[in-house]
């Protein structure tokens, strides 16, 4: 039987409402809604962690992380005082049951309705609090809980995580969060693919070469030492946002704009993903670690001077990846990924075929077709093309490559831009699960992943140096232009 549809929650209750997470998006995303207007009336704000704040000092925190990072031209006191009048905050811990009694009292106190449990938590604590939820009969009908990803380190611990959960909330009640999702840029691709007749004909293997998929960050570790080194950049980065941008990038027409319509081609995506195994892991896999070097003219340490010990963590992965299917054979899917690179940048890259036949002058190039979809730091599509170069030809037609470039904030310059968790709020809130990843999605993708680590621990295979400030090893290179590729830079 389809799920009986949400009704929106009344109340929203942000576990970790006192981390890292919280202070620089949540909350000022909360306080973005507010000043919008787009917050439902009559909703209620619960924070909990185990730091012991009352509700004064925790409005005071709210207020304090809206001023640090909300532009002072944004700030408005008035939304902000709405806002921090729908807050309250109860301190608990999910290992001391009497914490979460009186946590469970306060939150039917507050309750009007439907509940959204936002756990900004590690991973590791999405089961204890769950189970501790339901057994105060706080996770039945009519409450819905946000998991933040990475789920698990692992497709063991994936499950295991998963298991938790599943155990006090239905699959149809469960959010979990990946913020790609829920930026302009990742939406707009849909809409590029799914609203314009003249792409999707193209979309396919007969007129694509090669897809590129680059996450590029010039910041390192950030204080996140200790997290990112029993992560990496595979677990980071490549289990979480590309494979997510490859789905949304690879997968078919979803009947509708629907959740199940929409993740039933993501996964059916992920599935035809060939295998990276312990032999391909050698040549179609790099991995590297940043040393010291130069970013934006400013020298930074390597990866190991930051963390303070000796690691074999990467911090740089490429991929060539193969999707077994009728639309996309014999198309690689070039995936990079990495922290002290030269540029901030988030993008998807399509390389047409070249055209079958010139009928130009033999010195004439012609470069192929090629459409760039960059998610950040800017919006913008860019689409090049072949033209004909001003001037009186004598010696036959000059062509030389344009670009039809679409910035998106220039052309929606009246329109605001919001951030990722703005629209994921307002989607949990509502019950929409489109733009969250369902359970058989992560466990589709830590799978593999976790082949590819394999073959690196198989193979014996450590990270490659690099200077901070370039594209990573001279390997990286390599793993296009042997096959007559070039990453776009």
């Amino acid at each position: 039987m389809p799920a009986t549809p949400a009704s929106p929650a009344t109340l929203l209750v942000i576990f970790g409402a006192s981390g890292d997470l919280a202070q620089r998006m949540l909350l000022p995303s909360l306080y973005g809604l507010q000043q919008a207007g787009l917050l439902p009336d009559g909703l209620r704000i619960l924070g909990t962690a185990r730091s012991e704040l009352d509700d004064a000092a925790f409005r005071a925190n709210v207020a304090d992380a809206v001023r640090a990072q909300v532009p002072a031209a944004d700030l408005d006191d008035g939304s902000l005082d709405t806002l921090l009048a729908r807050i309250g905050y109860q301190p608990a811990d999910s290992s001391d049951g009497a914490s979460m009694e009186r946590l469970g009292a306060r939150i039917r106190e507050l309750r009007d309705g439907d509940i959204l449990y936002h756990l900004s938590t590690a991973p590791r604590f999405y089961g204890p609090i769950c189970d501790a939820l339901g057994a105060l009969d706080l996770a039945g009908p009519g409450t819905r809980v946000m998991l933040e990803k990475p789920i698990g380190h692992d497709l063991a611990s994936a499950i295991a995580i998963n298991d938790g959960v599943a155990c006090v909330f239905d699959e149809d009640r469960v959010f979990r969060v990946d913020h790609y999702l829920g930026k302009e840029g990742v939406q707009n691709l849909i809409a590029l693919r799914f609203g314009n007749a003249m792409f999707e004909p193209l979309w396919n293997s007969r007129h694509i070469q090669h897809v590129q998929i680059t996450v590029a960050e010039t910041v390192g570790v950030e204080g996140r030492g200790d997290y990112y080194d029993t992560s990496g950049a595979m677990r980071d980065m490549v289990q979480n946002h590309l494979l997510q941008l490859l789905c949304l990038t690879a997968m078919e027409p979803p009947s509708r704009f629907e959740p199940t319509a929409v993740r039933n081609e993501k996964i059916k995506a992920l599935r035809s993903l060939r295998r990276i195994g312990r032999a391909e892991a050698l040549h179609e896999t790099v991995s590297g670690q940043y040393t010291s070097g130069a970013v934006g003219g400013r020298v930074v340490p390597g990866y190991v001077e930051e963390l303070g010990r000796t690691s074999r963590t990467e911090t740089f992965v490429a991929l060539r990846a193969h999707i077994d299917n009728w639309r996309w054979s014999g198309v690689p899917f070039y995936l990079r990924t990495g922290k002290r690179l030269p540029s901030r940048a988030t993008e998807i890259h399509l390389q047409f075929r070249a055209v079958p036949h010139s009928i130009f002058d033999p010195g004439a190039r012609i470069a192929p077709n090629a459409l760039t979809i960059r998610l950040q730091p800017e919006e913008r599509i860019e689409l090049r093309l072949m033209s004909k170069t001003p001037g009186l030809d004598r010696t036959g037609l000059q062509l030389s490559q344009v670009a039809l470039d679409l910035d998106m904030h220039e052309e929606f310059a009246a329109a605001s831009r919001r951030p990722a968790y703005e629209r994921l709020y307002l989607d949990a809130l509502e019950g929409n699960g489109t733009l969250f990843v369902r359970r058989d999605e992560t466990e589709a993708a830590w799978e593999w992943v976790d082949a590819v680590i394999d073959g690196w621990r198989a193979n014996d295979i450590a990270p490659k140096p690099y200077p901070a400030g370039t594209w990573g090893p001279a390997s990286a290179v390599a793993i296009t232009e042997r096959h007559g590729h070039t990453w776009r830079e």
